[in-house]
């Protein structure tokens, strides 16, 4: 099934979603499934691609638990959004219940794939974290938020462990140890309460120390730390808006209430006390409108700023605007939200832009090493993408050039014979050889000076393309060597290259095949049918190949010349045989009548005779067409001169024609001759194999009509196998599909 894509993608290349959503409704088209199975499918394989693509460490490290993971999952988008600028990535917000389910809350503006999250959630939970989860979408509603509408849909998410717990017995020894572990780390937990001087803490008494580093009703001791806090803050302003020279904190109207010296320096309309915040950023990401709920409500995701370019200094018109990119946290005994945040920058190119310097940024910030890093990293991704856009045109160019390369093949293998091309090809001197006997052939059109005379030139190409095609298919059922042809004549010849002790009786099946199939050839003069000389002759010839630029397989010796002078001696639509050829026929099934002597340019007198008919074989069977059950069969031995009035008769009959027509579509059946090989089951197409299932089948019914099925298709396969001796061609191939 096609789908109109191309078969290669590009790494670094953007596609729209039509070419995605296009693909998967092929494949419910194929597979009957539903989309939803199918983008699920494709989310745990997606899952399994990024593994494998080298982001496997990135994404374990996303967090401890699958709450962590989805909330951090919209920063793996911010980072990966520095090599993939054109990424358009969802959003996620996950929400954890009172029961231990979650909402996880899923936006994007690209619909249609949302089923494609419940697949890459599986996938994460059971590969990362051991545990198996249900998704139901519970809502799915339209949110109309800065940049047009978003798809909002809610999951609920129900997670249990795919591994059972398992319970062990602790011997009395094991358990002497956890006791005296336990005792060993109360007594580091109480030293380092009392070393605690700097910042008082209120006293606790023993059995409050020992709640705070044990669960109680559980007896398991507690990872984490209890973190301190000092009473007052070792902090002044000054030091912290130098310290932190990126970060704003806004209330819960986005007054501005405090920002960073940097912040300052860029924008300096925020030093205006009480001064709004959206008057002088647009949210990037998350894209919804700046408000207080909005922003507590993506509270664990990163937020991008963009500085609004009417509100920049007049230094900043030309340049492109600043991002900011941080994390939001809300201080709830101020009642104030604090921006903490870095500049957005990729490259050094982008510093350059903005007339910024890597010492306007702090130097504990990342974003001084990222900058450098991914400056690199920019360079090594071009060069990849580079490398892989030359490799697919490679791709390509070799395709390409193993078609031409078949194509040069078929034209080399129809001038040549195989085994003399395969010698040339590889380099080797093909040396030339004498034929002790092989049989030749001539033909030609009567009268083609006069057609040529009084047609247009396209009319005679015409006519002569359609004899030749019948022609050529000709020699590949009676399996002769088609040596050249020259305006009107056919020269063909039967035991070479290949000797075959069957030469002259392949060489007459043909020539009784072309007269039958000329007559299906019109005189673009007046419509009937063609007329043809064709002769015949046995004997010695020494055949190669002549010439370097333009190689032919030629023939030479007195058997050509004898030959030619058979054509031109001849009888319109008749075979005509000398007398070498006659001895070659004379006790084969061949009907052949005495001509008497003639006179021979060149060779004197000579008795000479007619080839009438094969007396055994039906005409469907020399012209490589497979028997009806329905056809009588008409045979060979009516002779030319019947066939050629019957001919006549049927040119007024249109559905006769027609029926010729379709034969034309039918598969070329090679003629069984003694000295041709048979071919094993093994070595048959599944098409004759499938043949021979349904030859076997039919066998198993006891009806008249099943039993008169196997008698034709025990034909057809005695025939069709006979052709994989043969590399076979599209039109065989077509053909045989008509057959069945």
């Amino acid at each position: 099934m096609k789908t109109g894509v191309q078969d290669t993608f590009m790494t670094y290349e953007v596609y729209k979603d039509e070419i995605t959503l296009q693909l998967v409704d092929k494949a419910c088209q194929m597979l009957g499934v539903s989309p939803e199975a199918v983008l699920q499918q494709f989310g745990e394989y997606f899952f399994e691609f990024c593994k494998r693509s080298g982001y496997d460490h990135m994404l374990r490290t996303l967090g401890g638990n699958l709450y962590e993971f989805i909330a951090n999952l919209d920063a793996l988008h911010s980072y990966l959004s520095l090599s993939y600028q054109a990424m358009n990535a969802p959003s996620f917000r996950v929400e954890v219940n009172d029961d231990g389910s979650m909402h996880l809350h899923y936006y994007s503006d690209r619909r249609g794939l949302c089923h494609i999250v419940p697949g890459i959630m599986s996938a994460v939970a059971m590969d990362f974290f051991k545990t198996e989860i249900k998704m139901e979408i519970i809502s799915q509603t339209d949110e109309e938020e800065r940049t047009g509408k978003k798809e909002h849909i809610v999951f609920l998410v129900t997670q249990r462990s795919a591994i059972p717990p398992k319970t062990k017995q602790q011997t009395p020894t094991a358990q002497l140890i956890k006791k005296q572990n336990f005792e060993k780390t109360l007594n580091k937990f109480r030293d380092r309460a009392n070393q605690v001087s700097v910042c008082p803490i209120k006293k606790k008494n023993h059995w409050g120390t020992i709640r705070g580093i044990v669960q109680l009703g559980k007896g398991k001791m507690l990872r984490g730390f209890i973190p301190v806090y000092p009473n007052n803050l070792w902090v002044d302003v000054k030091t912290f808006c130098n310290g932190l020279p990126f970060h704003i904190v806004f209330d819960e109207e986005l007054r501005i209430k405090q920002a960073g010296v940097s912040v300052q320096k860029i924008v300096p309309g925020i030093q205006i006390m009480g001064i709004r915040l959206d008057q002088y950023f647009n949210t990037v990401h998350p894209e919804v409108t700046l408000t207080i709920s909005n922003v507590r409500k993506f509270i664990n995701s990163q937020f991008v700023f963009r500085t609004k370019r009417e509100m920049m200094p007049e230094s900043w018109k030309n340049r492109p605007m600043l991002e900011l990119r941080g994390q939001m946290i809300w201080m709830e005994s101020m009642q104030c939200m604090l921006y903490l945040c870095s500049p957005l920058l990729r490259s050094l190119h982008e510093l350059e832009e903005r007339q910024m310097h890597i010492s306007d940024i702090a130097p504990h910030d990342v974003t001084r090493d990222l900058i450098l890093l991914n400056q690199q990293r920019l360079a090594e991704m071009e060069l990849s993408n580079q490398l892989e856009r030359k490799k697919e045109e490679l791709r390509i160019l070799s395709k390409h050039l193993e078609e031409e390369k078949k194509k040069t093949e078929a034209l080399l293998y129809a001038m040549l014979p195989k085994h003399v091309a395969n010698q040339l090809k590889e380099g080797k001197r093909v040396e030339a050889g004498e034929f002790k006997e092989c049989t030749i052939l001539f033909s030609d059109v009567v009268t083609f000076t006069n057609i040529c005379a009084q047609c247009e030139p396209i009319q005679i190409v015409s006519m002569l393309n359609s004899m030749y095609l019948r022609f050529d298919r000709l020699t590949n059922v009676h399996d002769v060597y088609k040596v050249e042809t020259i305006g009107d004549a056919y020269m063909v010849v039967g035991g070479v290259p290949i000797p075959v002790s069957t030469h002259a009786e392949r060489v007459a099946n043909f020539a009784l095949g072309i007269i039958l199939m000329a007559n299906e050839v019109k005189n673009p003069i007046n419509g009937t049918p063609i007329q043809i000389r064709v002769g015949v002759h046995t004997g010695p010839v020494l055949a190669g190949v002549v010439g370097e630029k333009m190689p032919r397989y030629c023939l030479f010796g007195d058997t050509v010349n004898t030959a030619s002078r058979m054509e031109s001696h001849g009888v319109p639509n008749k075979i005509h045989l000398s007398p070498n050829t006659y001895r070659c026929l004379k006790d084969k099934e061949f009907d052949i009548a005495d001509r008497g002597e003639i006179d021979v340019k060149g060779k004197g007198k000579m008795l000479t005779y007619f080839l009438i008919r094969n007396l055994t074989a039906k005409d469907n069977e020399i012209l490589g067409r497979p028997i009806k059950e329905t056809d009588s069969g008409r045979e060979s031995c009516q002779s030319l001169h019947e066939e050629l009035n019957k001919k006549d008769s049927e040119k007024s009959c249109p559905s006769v024609m027609q029926e010729d027509v379709n034969q034309e579509m039918l598969p070329t059946i090679p003629m069984q001759y003694a000295d041709r090989p048979l071919v094993t089951e093994k070595e048959m197409s599944p098409e004759i194999k499938d043949l021979k299932e349904k030859q076997r089948e039919s066998r198993s019914q006891k009806s008249l009509h099943h039993l008169g099925q196997q008698k034709s298709q025990d034909k057809q396969v005695n025939k069709a196998v006979v052709t994989e001796s043969r590399p076979p061609s599209a039109s065989v191939r077509s053909h045989f599909c008509v057959l069945l």
